[in-house]
């Protein structure tokens, strides 16, 4: 039986979500369909991208942050 995964299926088992019935049956379909070894093969690549980003807040945020935390205080101490 040939089953449609979806990106989200895939995603579950790159990511260890899906039961171990699920996991095989997606490893079997693995093994016979190369589209859906290329999908599987686009998302690994772009977790690891992911892993592998290291981005920050600007600092105009980060200070607008604190000065609204630092007005709630204020205001709860009031």
């Amino acid at each position: 039986m040939k089953h449609a995964y979806t990106p989200e299926d895939l995603l579950e088992y790159l990511y260890k979500e899906t039961d171990p019935r699920r996991t095989q049956a997606i490893e079997e379909a693995l093994e016979t369909d190369w589209t859906l070894r290329e999908k599987l093969a686009v998302l690994q690549a772009s977790r690891a991208r992911l892993d592998r980003l290291i981005e920050s807040p600007r600092t105009e945020t980060i200070l607008r942050i604190l000065h609204y935390a630092r007005q709630e205080k204020v205001s709860s101490n009031a």
